[in-house]
């Protein structure tokens, strides 16, 4: 009796840790399974431009890629393998393809449904021309603050392989375009004290300046270098441009107006850039 007894409180911690274990499994799968719902309701299944693709013959449902990703939701564990739940909210970090040990993640553009419509990119947002790299608002309601976010961890790349000043007319970064991802971009590069020129053929804001008048653009804060979070969660088109315009002026971003890319050749030593009005290296 007192062996049987024994033997009960030897593995009773045990059987409560699994117990556990299984329960919190249990409550991760519903949250994951409702939120999945949530985005098949809401259409928003298709990722917005980098995102995580996942090789379930490799997955051991280990969930570290869960955990690693530093948004809300955007993975989870459904019947032990992990699922990309909301792809709208995924703004490319690469912290999943990292975290996984079974190597079962990839970051790719695009999709079996859409296609893959721009150059492929790696983790940093360079593109397979070295030296060229993508980052911006693809379309779609909530997608200010992915686009935001991949213009600053596009320009802080690179900053990090920038070489060393060089004579003459050449500059750290050329950025074409001044939506949400441009002026990220702009605002790291004035941080970091880099020599940079924007071009915009249009007006301040991208994409955004052509939504229709009073619609709700973001929903959710954003940080930006030197700026900080944003104050507001939700807002107007015409609220946000001219909160675009006020941190222009502050922080003195230097945007070249109705100014339009033209070409791209690579010179001995980075690239000539040309628009309609006259021609930069980088």
């Amino acid at each position: 009796m007192d062996i049987e007894m024994g033997q009960i409180l030897y593995f009773s911690p045990m059987l409560v840790i699994l117990l556990s274990y299984i329960v919190l499994a249990f409550m991760k799968e519903r949250h994951a399974l409702a939120a999945k719902r949530e985005t098949i309701s809401s259409g928003l299944t298709e990722p917005a431009s980098l995102h995580p693709l996942i090789d379930t013959t490799k997955c051991i449902g280990c969930g570290s890629c869960v955990t690693a990703c530093p948004e809300n939701l955007v993975l989870g564990l459904i019947k032990k393998r992990a699922e990309l739940i909301s792809p709208s909210h995924c703004i490319g970090h690469g912290a999943c393809a990292r975290a996984c040990p079974m190597k079962a993640i990839t970051l790719v553009f695009g999709t079996e449904k859409r296609g893959v419509d721009i150059p492929q990119i790696d983790e940093s947002f360079e593109t397979n021309v070295p030296g060229i790299y993508i980052a911006g608002e693809l379309g779609g309601m909530g997608l200010i603050r992915n686009a935001s976010e991949q213009g600053r961890q596009a320009m802080e790349s690179i900053y990090k392989v920038s070489p060393q000043k060089k004579e003459g007319d050449w500059i750290d970064a050329l950025v074409v375009g001044a939506g949400p991802a441009g002026i990220a971009a702009n605002l790291v590069a004035k941080e970091r004290k880099m020599s940079i020129i924007t071009l915009e053929q249009e007006s301040l804001g991208g994409t955004v300046a052509h939504y229709p008048r009073g619609k709700v653009v973001m929903t959710a804060p954003v940080k930006l270098p030197l700026v900080g979070k944003t104050r507001f969660k939700e807002t107007t088109k015409e609220r946000l441009l001219e909160f675009w315009s006020g941190v222009v002026e502050k922080h003195e971003l230097q945007i070249n107006f109705e100014e339009r890319l033209e070409a791209v050749a690579s010179v001995e030593g980075g690239f000539e850039v040309t628009s309609n009005k006259r021609s930069y290296r980088r």
